[in-house]
Protein backbone atom coordinates (compact mmCIF):
# COMPACT_ATOMS: atom_id res chain seq x y z
CA UNK A 1 0.00 0.00 0.00
CA UNK A 2 2.95 2.20 0.47
CA UNK A 3 2.58 3.73 -3.47
CA UNK A 4 -1.30 4.90 -2.74
CA UNK A 5 -1.42 8.84 -1.71
CA UNK A 6 -3.32 8.78 1.17
CA UNK A 7 -5.04 11.42 2.55
CA UNK A 8 -6.68 13.23 6.02
CA UNK A 9 -10.77 13.45 5.58
CA UNK A 10 -12.93 15.51 7.86
CA UNK A 11 -16.54 15.66 8.19
CA UNK A 12 -18.96 17.87 9.61
CA UNK A 13 -22.49 18.46 10.29
CA UNK A 14 -23.71 21.74 9.21
CA UNK A 15 -26.55 23.73 9.26
CA UNK A 16 -27.83 26.76 6.16
CA UNK A 17 -25.99 29.44 8.52
CA UNK A 18 -23.06 27.67 8.87
CA UNK A 19 -23.00 27.15 4.80
CA UNK A 20 -23.75 30.57 3.65
CA UNK A 21 -20.80 31.52 6.12
CA UNK A 22 -18.52 29.41 4.80
CA UNK A 23 -19.22 29.50 0.91
CA UNK A 24 -19.20 33.20 1.50
CA UNK A 25 -15.22 32.52 3.33
CA UNK A 26 -14.34 30.35 0.61
CA UNK A 27 -15.46 32.06 -2.33
CA UNK A 28 -13.10 34.88 -1.25
CA UNK A 29 -9.48 32.98 -2.10
CA UNK A 30 -10.25 29.12 -3.35
CA UNK A 31 -11.34 27.98 -6.78
CA UNK A 32 -14.21 26.58 -8.10
CA UNK A 33 -14.07 22.70 -9.53
CA UNK A 34 -13.79 23.09 -13.54
CA UNK A 35 -16.85 21.15 -13.98
CA UNK A 36 -19.65 22.87 -11.69
CA UNK A 37 -22.60 24.43 -13.18
CA UNK A 38 -23.49 28.60 -13.53
CA UNK A 39 -24.67 28.02 -9.71
CA UNK A 40 -21.24 26.90 -8.39
CA UNK A 41 -22.91 23.22 -8.25
CA UNK A 42 -23.33 19.63 -9.78
CA UNK A 43 -25.37 16.58 -9.06
CA UNK A 44 -23.23 13.27 -7.91
CA UNK A 45 -25.23 9.85 -8.46
CA UNK A 46 -22.70 6.84 -6.36
CA UNK A 47 -23.70 3.20 -6.60
CA UNK A 48 -22.70 1.35 -3.57
CA UNK A 49 -21.76 -2.19 -3.58
CA UNK A 50 -22.20 -4.48 -0.71
CA UNK A 51 -21.90 -8.40 0.22
CA UNK A 52 -24.96 -10.29 1.21
CA UNK A 53 -23.65 -10.17 4.76
CA UNK A 54 -23.52 -6.40 4.83
CA UNK A 55 -19.97 -6.48 5.74
CA UNK A 56 -19.52 -2.78 4.01
CA UNK A 57 -21.78 -1.47 5.99
CA UNK A 58 -20.86 -3.14 9.45
CA UNK A 59 -17.47 -2.21 9.25
CA UNK A 60 -18.72 1.65 8.68
CA UNK A 61 -20.79 1.27 11.85
CA UNK A 62 -18.46 -1.01 13.52
CA UNK A 63 -15.35 1.74 12.89
CA UNK A 64 -12.94 -0.75 12.09
CA UNK A 65 -9.66 0.85 11.10
CA UNK A 66 -8.70 -1.27 8.04
CA UNK A 67 -11.89 -0.99 4.84
CA UNK A 68 -13.12 -0.41 1.64
CA UNK A 69 -15.65 0.52 -0.27
CA UNK A 70 -16.55 0.15 -4.53
CA UNK A 71 -19.08 2.30 -5.92
CA UNK A 72 -19.53 3.62 -9.46
CA UNK A 73 -20.15 7.36 -9.81
CA UNK A 74 -21.85 9.45 -12.50
CA UNK A 75 -22.52 13.78 -12.40
CA UNK A 76 -25.38 15.59 -13.45
CA UNK A 77 -26.71 12.57 -14.90
CA UNK A 78 -24.24 12.21 -17.52
CA UNK A 79 -23.82 8.72 -18.76
CA UNK A 80 -20.49 10.08 -20.77
CA UNK A 81 -18.50 10.11 -17.76
CA UNK A 82 -18.57 7.10 -15.25
CA UNK A 83 -15.97 5.91 -13.31
CA UNK A 84 -15.38 3.32 -10.96
CA UNK A 85 -14.08 4.00 -7.45
CA UNK A 86 -12.30 2.00 -5.13
CA UNK A 87 -12.31 4.08 -1.37
CA UNK A 88 -9.87 2.56 1.16
CA UNK A 89 -9.53 3.92 4.84
CA UNK A 90 -6.66 2.98 6.85
CA UNK A 91 -6.66 4.47 10.79
CA UNK A 92 -8.70 7.25 9.66
CA UNK A 93 -6.80 8.07 6.27
CA UNK A 94 -8.32 8.07 2.88
CA UNK A 95 -7.30 6.64 -0.57
CA UNK A 96 -9.46 6.70 -3.82
CA UNK A 97 -8.45 5.06 -7.24
CA UNK A 98 -10.86 5.21 -10.30
CA UNK A 99 -11.21 3.48 -13.73
CA UNK A 100 -13.54 4.37 -16.35
CA UNK A 101 -16.56 2.79 -17.64
CA UNK A 102 -19.07 3.22 -19.91
CA UNK A 103 -23.21 3.40 -19.59
CA UNK A 104 -23.06 0.08 -21.77
CA UNK A 105 -20.69 -1.88 -19.33
CA UNK A 106 -22.31 -0.81 -16.41
CA UNK A 107 -25.87 -1.90 -17.77
CA UNK A 108 -23.86 -5.03 -17.97
CA UNK A 109 -23.08 -5.52 -14.21
CA UNK A 110 -26.51 -4.48 -13.36
CA UNK A 111 -27.64 -7.71 -15.44
CA UNK A 112 -25.40 -9.81 -13.97
CA UNK A 113 -22.81 -10.01 -17.09
CA UNK A 114 -19.25 -9.41 -15.09
CA UNK A 115 -17.20 -11.38 -17.63
CA UNK A 116 -15.95 -8.59 -19.39
CA UNK A 117 -14.73 -7.50 -16.31
CA UNK A 118 -11.86 -9.81 -15.77
CA UNK A 119 -10.30 -8.91 -19.20
CA UNK A 120 -10.39 -5.05 -18.77
CA UNK A 121 -7.03 -3.55 -19.08
CA UNK A 122 -7.54 -1.51 -16.03
CA UNK A 123 -6.66 -3.35 -12.92
CA UNK A 124 -9.42 -2.26 -10.76
CA UNK A 125 -12.17 -3.41 -12.39
CA UNK A 126 -10.64 -6.57 -12.66
CA UNK A 127 -10.15 -6.90 -8.47
CA UNK A 128 -13.94 -6.07 -8.75
CA UNK A 129 -14.57 -8.95 -10.85
CA UNK A 130 -12.96 -11.03 -8.50
CA UNK A 131 -14.33 -9.56 -5.25
CA UNK A 132 -17.60 -10.26 -6.94
CA UNK A 133 -16.99 -13.95 -7.86
CA UNK A 134 -15.12 -14.45 -4.47
CA UNK A 135 -16.89 -11.99 -1.97
CA UNK A 136 -20.36 -11.74 -3.57
CA UNK A 137 -20.32 -7.77 -3.90
CA UNK A 138 -23.52 -6.76 -5.40
CA UNK A 139 -24.68 -3.44 -6.24
CA UNK A 140 -26.83 -2.36 -3.51
CA UNK A 141 -28.31 1.08 -2.96
CA UNK A 142 -28.30 4.47 -4.81
CA UNK A 143 -27.33 8.01 -3.25
CA UNK A 144 -28.17 10.88 -4.47
CA UNK A 145 -26.65 15.00 -3.28
CA UNK A 146 -25.55 18.15 -3.93
CA UNK A 147 -22.06 18.99 -4.24
CA UNK A 148 -20.27 22.77 -3.78
CA UNK A 149 -16.60 22.32 -4.41
CA UNK A 150 -14.48 24.32 -3.48
CA UNK A 151 -10.73 24.15 -4.04
CA UNK A 152 -6.87 25.78 -2.70
CA UNK A 153 -3.84 24.51 -3.91
CA UNK A 154 -1.89 24.57 -1.20
CA UNK A 155 -1.87 21.66 1.19
CA UNK A 156 -4.24 19.68 -2.13
CA UNK A 157 -7.07 21.11 0.12
CA UNK A 158 -10.70 20.42 -1.16
CA UNK A 159 -13.95 21.60 0.78
CA UNK A 160 -17.14 20.84 -0.07
CA UNK A 161 -20.81 20.97 0.90
CA UNK A 162 -23.22 18.34 0.27
CA UNK A 163 -26.76 18.80 0.62
CA UNK A 164 -30.07 17.46 -1.11
CA UNK A 165 -28.99 13.41 0.35
CA UNK A 166 -31.59 11.23 -0.82
CA UNK A 167 -31.48 7.45 -1.61
CA UNK A 168 -32.85 5.29 -4.65
CA UNK A 169 -33.49 1.75 -3.92
CA UNK A 170 -34.12 0.56 -7.37
CA UNK A 171 -30.07 -0.11 -8.39
CA UNK A 172 -31.22 -1.19 -11.93
CA UNK A 173 -32.68 2.37 -12.88
CA UNK A 174 -29.29 4.03 -12.48
CA UNK A 175 -29.41 5.82 -15.84
CA UNK A 176 -33.12 7.31 -15.14
CA UNK A 177 -32.65 11.00 -13.99
CA UNK A 178 -36.21 10.78 -12.82
CA UNK A 179 -35.65 7.33 -11.27
CA UNK A 180 -37.83 8.08 -7.13
CA UNK A 181 -35.57 8.70 -4.34
CA UNK A 182 -36.39 9.83 -0.71
CA UNK A 183 -34.60 12.15 1.56
CA UNK A 184 -32.71 10.65 3.98
CA UNK A 185 -32.31 13.17 6.85
CA UNK A 186 -33.72 16.62 7.55
CA UNK A 187 -34.43 18.83 4.45
CA UNK A 188 -32.06 21.29 5.96
CA UNK A 189 -28.97 19.24 6.87
CA UNK A 190 -25.44 19.79 5.17
CA UNK A 191 -22.48 17.54 4.97
CA UNK A 192 -19.24 19.52 5.25
CA UNK A 193 -15.91 17.59 4.07
CA UNK A 194 -12.76 18.69 4.31
CA UNK A 195 -9.79 16.71 2.51
CA UNK A 196 -5.94 17.61 2.63
CA UNK A 197 -2.45 15.91 2.21
CA UNK A 198 -0.07 16.34 4.82
CA UNK A 199 -1.00 19.75 6.12
CA UNK A 200 -4.00 22.24 6.09
CA UNK A 201 -3.81 26.17 5.85
CA UNK A 202 -4.18 28.05 8.37
CA UNK A 203 -6.48 30.34 5.93
CA UNK A 204 -8.34 27.19 4.85
CA UNK A 205 -9.13 26.11 8.36
CA UNK A 206 -10.23 29.74 9.31
CA UNK A 207 -12.33 29.82 6.83
CA UNK A 208 -14.44 26.26 7.72
CA UNK A 209 -14.53 26.94 11.32
CA UNK A 210 -18.08 26.74 12.80
CA UNK A 211 -18.83 27.21 16.70
CA UNK A 212 -19.90 24.23 18.09
CA UNK A 213 -19.24 21.95 15.19
CA UNK A 214 -17.39 18.49 15.62
CA UNK A 215 -16.15 16.48 13.44
CA UNK A 216 -18.45 12.93 12.33
CA UNK A 217 -18.06 9.85 10.92
CA UNK A 218 -21.11 10.40 8.86
CA UNK A 219 -21.74 8.14 5.67
CA UNK A 220 -24.07 8.78 3.00
CA UNK A 221 -24.01 5.46 2.50
CA UNK A 222 -24.95 4.15 5.85
CA UNK A 223 -27.34 6.22 6.06
CA UNK A 224 -28.83 5.66 2.71
CA UNK A 225 -29.35 2.03 3.73
CA UNK A 226 -31.48 2.86 6.83
CA UNK A 227 -33.87 2.73 3.83
CA UNK A 228 -33.49 -0.08 2.25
Amino acid sequence: MNHLQFRHELKYYINMADYLTIKSRMSAFAEKDRHVSENGTYKIRSLYFETPTDRVLMEKINGVNNREKFRIRMYNDDPSFIRLEKKTKINGFCNKIDAPVTQEQCEQLLAGKTQWMKESEHALLAELYSKMKYEQLRPKTIVDYIREPFIYHPGNVRVTLDSEIKTGIHVKDMFNPEMPTIRTNGSNVIILEVKYDNFIPTIVLNAVSVQNRKSTAFSKYAVARLFG
